[in-house]
C-alpha cells in the first residue's frame, strides 16, 4: 500500500529529525554570529556562518533525544558514524535557511503568543495567584546559559517555523480521484487457482551420486567450516567481588549517624488551601466579602474546600478547593506565608491581606519535623560505609591485581590466591564477542582481542588487567585452543545428500511447472487448477508469501492471467488468476485512514521541497566537508 514511505526512507528521516530535533529552547543551537568570522566556521548559510562547535552540540543535543526515548536500548556506537554527522549537519543546514526566509520576510509572532508560549513551556512558575514568576524564570536560564532576551527570541523564530509547517502541511491537498484509486489498489481482491508440482512429488526420481556431493562440498566449503575457539580460565576483581570482604562494625554505624544527624532529619511539612477575595476594585467591599465569606466557613469548617471552590477569586486553586499544595519557603506573598506558619492543622485564619486581596486560610495537613531513629536507617547506613571501604580497597586491589598477573604470566592462581579470588572457566570462545552471552566480563572486545593475542595464545601468558566496565578488571589464559578447520566430507555427506535431493527434485519440479504453465496460457482454460481462492492485501491467510507476492504482482490487464512462483521448501506452484475486483463492503474506516495518510505524505513532500528551495536560495558554502573535521578538545 505504501510503497512511497519505504522507497522515500530518507525524506521520512530528515523531515522527522527536522520536526524533533530543532527545538530551539533551552537545548539549540545558539544564534548566528553577526559579526566578523570565527575559525571554526564549517558552512555558510546566506552569509551567516556555522561554527563547528554549534555542529557538535546539536550533536550532543541528538543524542540526549534518542538516550531519552531508547533507554536501556540506546547504544552510542549506532551513531557514531559519517551518516549521522552528516544528517544532523543537513539538519541545521536546513534550519539555518529556514530562518534566513524568516529574516527576510520579517516574519513574527505578536509578544502576547511568545507570552503565552513561555507560560506553557513553564507551568511550574505560574503562581498560585495567577502571576508569573519572573525572578525564578530568569535564575532558570541563567542555569542554562541564557537570558530573557535570547529565549524569547528563539522562542518566537520557533513559532514562526511552526506557522509555516502548518501552512505548508495544509496545502498537501491529494486530489480524491488519486487517492481512490490509491486506496482501491490496496483493498483489491483477486480469485485465484493453484496447481501444485510439490518436492516430494519428484523426489523418488531424483538419484544423487557420491561426484555431486563431492562437487557440492567443494563448491560450498563456507558452509563446513568450524571456526577457531578457545577454552579459557579468567579471573574477575570487581567491586562486589571486592564488597564480600569488608565488614562494617555497629560502632562505625553510630558513629557516622551520630555525625551526620541532620541528613536524616525531615523538616516540618505544611499543606495549606485558601479563600481568595481580591480587593483590586473596592477595598472596602471586598473585605466587608471575605468577613461573610469567613463567618461561613467559621460555621462549616468540614466545607472549606466546597466554599473555596463556590467563592474564591483565585483562579488557580478555586476549582482545587483552595488547595495550595505543600508550603515552599518563599512561593506565597509573606503575610501567606506566615499566616500558613502559624496555624495548626485544621485552624482557620482570620481575615490575612496582602497585595492581591483578603485571604481565609487553613492548614490541612501538619507533618512536625522528624529525625528517623537509628534502627530504622542502620541499614542503610552500613550499606553505605562498606561501599566507601570497598572503593578505597579495589583501587589497592586493583594495583596488586595488574602487578601479580602480568609479573606471574605462566598462572592465574597467585593472583586469585593473594586477593582471594575465584579461577572460572568458559569454552568456545571466538576473537568477537558473542551477543547470546550478553554483558559476561570475558564476552568483551577488549578483553577477547587480548585473549588472542599473539603472546597469550601462542605463549599461553596470563593477558593484561582489562578493564571491562567500571570497577571491574579481568585477566585470562588460553588453555585450549583449536584453530579454523572444516568438517571432514563423511561426517557431513548425509545432510549433503539430502540438501542436493531436494535442490534436484526442484529442478523437475519447475521444469514441470513451467510447461503447464505456457500450456495454460496458450489454452485459457482452468484443467487442472483446484478451487477458487479470493486474495486480497488484507487477506492473505492460507497463501506461501512467495505465492501471494507473485499473484499481487502479476499483469491483469488480460484476463485470465497466469504466474508460476518457486515456493520455498514446498516446490512450484502454478496460478490462475481469473477476476479483479472490489470488496462487495468497504472499510470506510481504513480508506478514511489512508486517505489521511496519503495527504501527510503529500504534506510532507511539500515541505520538503521548500527547505529545498530555501538551501538553493541561502546560497550555502561548505567550507569544511564532514569527513575532514576532527572533534574539538573538550
Amino acid at each position: 500500500m505504501f510503497d512511497f514511505v519505504r522507497t522515500h526512507q530518507k525524506l521520512m528521516q530528515i523531515i522527522l529529525a527536522l520536526l524533533i530535533v530543532p527545538s530551539f529552547v533551552l537545548v539549540g543551537v545558539s544564534g548566528v554570529t553577526l559579526f566578523g568570522e570565527d575559525p571554526n566556521t564549517i558552512a555558510k548559510v546566506a552569509g551567516y556562518p556555522l561554527t563547528q562547535q554549534e555542529w557538535e552540540n546539536a550533536q550532543r543535543n541528538q543524542l540526549d533525544a534518542m538516550r531519552r526515548q531508547m533507554g536501556e536500548q540506546f547504544n552510542q556506537k549506532m551513531f557514531d558514524t559519517p551518516e549521522f554527522k552528516q544528517n544532523v549537519l543537513d539538519q541545521l543546514l536546513a534550519q539555518r535557511a529556514l530562518g534566513a526566509e524568516i529574516r527576510k520576510a520579517h516574519m513574527t509572532v505578536s509578544d502576547e503568543n511568545v507570552k503565552r508560549a513561555v507560560w506553557n513551556d513553564f507551568p511550574t512558575l505560574v503562581k498560585a495567584d495567577g502571576t508569573f514568576d519572573t525572578e525564578q524564570y530568569r535564575q532558570f536560564l541563567a542555569n542554562q546559559g541564557m537570558n530573557v532576551d535570547m529565549h524569547q527570541n528563539q522562542l518566537r523564530n520557533d513559532l514562526v517555523i511552526n506557522q509555516i509547517v502548518g501552512g505548508l502541511e495544509q496545502s498537501g491537498i491529494t486530489p480524491r480521484t488519486v487517492a481512490k484509486a490509491i486506496s482501491d489498489y490496496g483493498s483489491q481482491e483477486r480469485e485465484v487457482q493453484e496447481m501444485a508440482f510439490p518436492l516430494t512429488q519428484y523426489l523418488a526420481e531424483v538419484k544423487v551420486t557420491d561426484a555431486m556431493v563431492k562437487a557440492f562440498y567443494d563448491k560450498n566449503a563456507k558452509m563446513f567450516e568450524v571456526p577457531e575457539s578457545a577454552k579459557i580460565e579468567y579471573v574477575v576483581l570487581s567491586a562486589d567481588a571486592v564488597a564480600s570482604q569488608v565488614s562494617v562494625s555497629e560502632e562505625e554505624v553510630a558513629a557516622y549517624y551520630k555525625g551526620n544527624d541532620k541528613r536524616f532529619a525531615t523538616e516540618e511539612s505544611r499543606r495549606a488551601s485558601h479563600i481568595l477575595i481580591k480587593s483590586d476594585k473596592d477595598k472596602a467591599a471586598a473585605q466587608a466579602k471575605a468577613q461573610a465569606v469567613l463567618a461561613e466557613v467559621r460555621k462549616n469548617p468540614g466545607d472549606f474546600a466546597k466554599i473555596a471552590k463556590a467563592k474564591s477569586e483565585d483562579p488557580g486553586s478555586a476549582e482545587q478547593g483552595g488547595d495550595l499544595d505543600v508550603l515552599v519557603k518563599g512561593a506565597f506573598v509573606k503575610p501567606v506565608e506566615d499566616a500558613i506558619l502559624k496555624l495548626k492543622q485544621g485552624e482557620i485564619s482570620d481575615l490575612v491581606e496582602s497585595e492581591f486581596g483578603f485571604h481565609i486560610i487553613t492548614v490541612t495537613e501538619l507533618k512536625p519535623a522528624h529525625v528517623k531513629p537509628l534502627e530504622e536507617v542502620k541499614g542503610d547506613i552500613a550499606a553505605e560505609l562498606k561501599k566507601q571501604k570497598a572503593g578505597k580497597l579495589f583501587s589497592e586491589m586493583s594495583e596488586q591485581f595488574t602487578d601479580t598477573v602480568y609479573s606471574q604470566y605462566e598462572s592465574l592462581k597467585p593472583a586469585a590466591d593473594k586477593l582471594k579470588l575465584k579461577i572460572e572457566t568458559a569454552e568456545g570462545l571466538s576473537r568477537q564477542p558473542n551477543p547470546i552471552l550478553g554483558a559476561a566480563p570475558f564476552n568483551n572486545a577488549k578483553f577477547l582481542t587480548a585473549l588472542f593475542s599473539e603472546d597469550a595464545l601462542k605463549n599461553k601468558r596470563n593477558t593484561e588487567a582489562v578493564e571491562v566496565a567500571p570497577q571491574t578488571l579481568v585477566a585470562g589464559r588460553v588453555i585450549e585452543f583449536k584453530p579454523a578447520s572444516k568438517k571432514p566430507l563423511a561426517e557431513v555427506e548425509a545432510a549433503i545428500k539430502q540438501r542436493v535431493a531436494m535442490e534436484e527434485a526442484l529442478k523437475a519440479a519447475k521444469k514441470a511447472g513451467e510447461e503447464k504453465l505456457a500450456a495454460a496460457k496458450k489454452s485459457g482454460d482452468a484443467t487442472g487448477f483446484g478451487e477458487v481462492k479470493t486474495v486480497s492485501r488484507a487477506k492473505a491467510e492460507g497463501f506461501n508469501p512467495a505465492a501471494f507476492a507473485a499473484v499481487m504482482k502479476a499483469d491483469v490487464s488480460k484476463l485470465p492471467a497466469y504466474v508460476g512462483v518457486e515456493v520455498p521448501g514446498a516446490g512450484y506452484g502454478v496460478y490462475r488468476i481469473s477476476k479483479v475486483g472490489q470488496p462487495a463492503e468497504q472499510d470506510k474506516e481504513r480508506r478514511d485512514m489512508e486517505n489521511q495518510r496519503i495527504s501527510q505524505i503529500v504534506a510532507q513532500q511539500e515541505f520538503s521541497n521548500y527547505l529545498e528551495a530555501l538551501k538553493k536560495k541561502a546560497k550555502i558554502q561548505i567550507i569544511r566537508p564532514v569527513a575532514t573535521i576532527k572533534p574539538q578538545a573538550e
